[in-house]
C-alpha cells in the first residue's frame, strides 16, 4: 500500500506527489485521462504568483502580459499598463505535463486511465472503473469540480458552478494587454486574452445561457476559429476539505479565486500544505481527523480571507446591472485611481488594492451607490 494516493495528476495533484515522493513517502497518482495535461479545461492566463508556483520553465510561455483594459458600454473603458510582466500566456496542456514529469522524477508512480469511480472511507478503499480496490494510508484528492472523493465523504458542493467557454481566434490588437467584458456577461465576464499579435483566445463565464451569451460575444471576432474548450468553475469553499485520511485541494475544495475563476495559484498553495500535512502525517503514524485538521488551518491562513472576500464581491457583482458598471470604470478612470491599480493590483490577493481603493474619497459617491463597501466591511470589520 502507498503512502499517499492522490487522484489527478493536474498541477495541484502533480505537485503534491512530487513533495510527498520527495518527501521520501511511496506515492501513487490515478489520472483517469491517457495523456497529463489533456484535456485543457483552462484559459491558460497565469499571474506571476501562480506561474512561480508551478516551478517550470518557461517552455509552455506563449505570451507575456503587463496590463488589461476594462471594456463596458461604448464610450466607457479604461486600460493600466504596469510596463513590466504581471501574467503569463501559457500552453496548459505543455505545462501541466512538465509539472508531472517532476513529480514521476521525484518518485511519483502515475496510472492513466485510472477512471476513480467511488471512495469508501470507512474502510479507506478506493474503486476504479477498471475493478480495482486499493487501500489508501492518505488521500490526496484532486479530482476536480466533480469530486467523487468529496461526494463519497458526504461533503457538499460549492455554493455556485460556472461554465466557461473559450476558442482561439484571429485577432488585431495590443499583446500585452489582456481585455475584460463584465456587460457581456451579467454573471462574470467575457475577456480576450492575447497569444501574439495575430491570434487570442477569447472566452466567457457565467452561471446561465453561456453557449448563446458566448456566440454573441464571439461574433465581434470575424474569421475562423480553433481549438474550442469549455470548462467547470468550482465558486465557493466547500463545507469541509479534509476527512476519513482524505484531503481536498485545488478545484475539489471549491478554491478557484471567485474574482477571476483561476484556480492555479490557489490550487498549487493548498497542494503543498496537503503534501506538509501528509508528510507529518505519516511521520506520526496518526491518520485522524484531529491530525489533518491542520491543513485546513494551514490554507486558511494563507489565502481562506481572500476567498472569502471574493466570493461576497462575486455576488455582490451578480447584482450589477451595466449602468452600475459602466459608472464604476468610468470612476476609476483617473490618473491617481490607476496609478493605484498598477501599484497594488494582484490577481491572486486583490484585498490589499480594494481596502485602499475604499479609502479614495473620489469613489465613495459610486461605490457607496452600489453598495461595493459593504464588502470590504463585513470581511475585514
Amino acid at each position: 500500500m502507498s503512502d499517499v494516493i492522490v487522484i489527478g495528476g493536474g498541477p495541484a495533484g502533480s505537485t503534491a506527489a512530487r513533495i510527498c515522493a520527495k518527501a521520501g513517502l511511496s506515492t501513487r497518482v490515478l489520472e483517469e485521462h491517457a495523456s497529463l495535461g489533456y484535456p485543457v479545461q483552462c484559459a491558460g492566463l497565469l499571474s506571476n504568483n501562480a506561474f512561480a508556483e508551478c516551478e517550470v520553465s518557461d517552455r509552455s510561455v506563449y505570451n507575456t502580459v503587463r496590463g488589461a483594459k476594462i471594456c463596458g458600454s461604448e464610450g466607457h473603458s479604461l486600460s493600466f499598463d504596469a510596463k513590466t510582466t504581471k501574467a503569463y500566456v501559457v500552453d496548459r496542456g505543455r505545462l501541466d505535463h512538465e509539472i508531472a514529469v517532476r513529480a514521476a522524477e521525484a518518485g511519483a508512480e502515475f496510472s492513466l486511465k485510472t477512471c476513480v469511480t467511488k471512495i469508501n472511507p470507512g474502510k479507506k478503499i478506493i474503486h476504479t472503473a477498471g475493478g480495482e480496490e486499493l487501500p489508501y494510508n492518505i488521500l490526496i484528492a484532486a479530482d476536480g469540480p466533480r469530486s467523487v472523493a468529496a461526494r463519497s465523504l458526504g461533503i457538499p458542493p460549492s455554493p455556485f458552478i460556472y461554465s466557461g467557454i473559450q476558442a482561439e481566434v484571429p485577432w488585431n490588437g495590443d499583446p500585452s494587454l489582456v481585455e475584460l467584458h463584465p456587460n457581456a456577461a451579467p454573471e462574470f465576464f467575457a475577456w480576450v486574452i492575447p497569444m501574439s499579435e495575430k491570434r487570442a483566445r477569447v472566452g466567457l463565464c457565467g452561471m446561465k445561457n453561456v453557449p448563446d451569451l458566448f456566440a454573441k460575444f464571439l461574433s465581434r471576432f470575424p474569421g475562423s476559429t480553433i481549438h474550442s474548450v469549455t470548462g467547470t468553475i468550482p465558486i465557493g469553499i466547500r463545507r469541509k476539505t479534509f476527512g476519513s485520511g482524505c484531503m481536498l485541494i485545488g478545484d475539489a475544495a471549491g478554491f478557484p479565486k471567485p474574482t477571476s475563476g483561476g484556480g492555479v495559484y490557489t490550487g498549487i498553495r493548498s497542494a503543498r500544505f496537503a503534501a506538509e500535512t501528509a508528510v507529518k502525517s505519516v511521520e506520526a503514524g496518526d491518520t485522524t481527523d484531529a491530525f489533518l485538521s491542520q491543513y485546513e488551518t494551514l490554507w486558511r491562513g494563507d489565502f481562506g480571507r481572500e476567498l472569502d472576500m471574493g466570493l461576497k464581491a462575486l455576488e455582490f457583482r451578480r447584482n450589477l446591472d451595466m449602468e452600475d458598471i459602466d459608472a464604476a470604470i468610468d470612476a476609476m478612470n483617473t490618473p491617481e485611481i490607476l496609478d493605484l491599480i498598477v501599484r497594488y493590483g494582484d490577481m491572486d490577493r486583490p484585498s490589499d488594492l480594494l481596502k485602499r481603493l475604499m479609502m479614495k474619497p473620489g469613489l465613495y459617491g459610486t461605490f457607496g451607490r452600489i453598495g461595493i463597501k459593504g464588502i470590504v466591511r463585513s470581511v475585514f470589520g
